[in-house]
């Protein structure tokens, strides 16, 4: 991942702010894209690459903030990088509460907005990591047999061998052999990274009543 060009998406109505910033972050050695509309940039498909979005908040039809609300929706891995003609704090204060990056207000100083898309692109970068992590997590759980499975769930819930051996009305070398495969498939050094797993994957842990 780390050897994939970044993009950054400009989308801004004004063509000239679109061709001095495609220059700006081209000049730090990121590629742009630049987009009149939020409806052109919402046209094209996306590949899962480091990438951020930066985005005038006044454009026709669908603005900034209702198109920040859309990419929320689908891209958690594309920060934004807001830019106003204009400062208004409700409305910073609202892009920034919905998680973009920064709110700068033109005419944009050249360094403000290297470091604010370089913040950027290191979010996407971590976002991408995570989701590739995910990945590999939900493989490993998928490769669970249904028992395994079962077994994994009472487990990191707290239950002892022979309580789960009991409540799945199997032999506690059974749910040992079980436990052992799933702690395999799963790459789980410890039981801790278990539980941790499990965790991650939304499944419910606890203690054992």
């Amino acid at each position: 991942m780390s050897q994939v060009t970044p993009i950054v998406f400009i989308v801004d109505d004004d063509e000239s702010v679109r061709e001095s910033l495609a220059m700006l972050v081209g000049s730090a050695g990121w590629h742009a894209e630049t987009y009149a509309s939020a409806e052109a940039f919402l046209a094209v498909t996306r590949q899962a690459v480091p990438a951020c979005l930066v985005l005038d908040v006044a454009l026709p039809h669908l603005n900034g903030l209702e198109l920040q609300k859309l990419v929320a929706e689908h891209r958690d891995d594309l920060p934004i990088v807001f830019i106003s003609g204009y400062g208004d704090i409700p409305m910073t204060v609202q892009a920034m509460k919905a998680g973009a990056v920064e709110f700068l207000t033109k005419p944009i100083h050249g360094e403000a907005m290297l470091a604010a898309v370089a913040l950027a692109v290191d979010r996407s970068r971590a976002a991408l990591a995570r989701e590739s992590r995910m990945r590999v997590l939900r493989a490993c759980h998928a490769s669970l047999t249904r028992r395994e499975r079962e077994v994994m769930a009472l487990v990191v819930c707290g239950r002892l061998n022979k309580q789960v051996s009991a409540e799945l009305d199997i032999s506690e070398i059974t749910v040992k052999a079980h436990r052992g495969r799933a702690m395999r498939k799963m790459k789980a050094h410890t039981f801790a990274e278990l539980v941790n797993m499990s965790l991650r994957l939304g499944a419910p842990t606890g203690s054992a009543d």
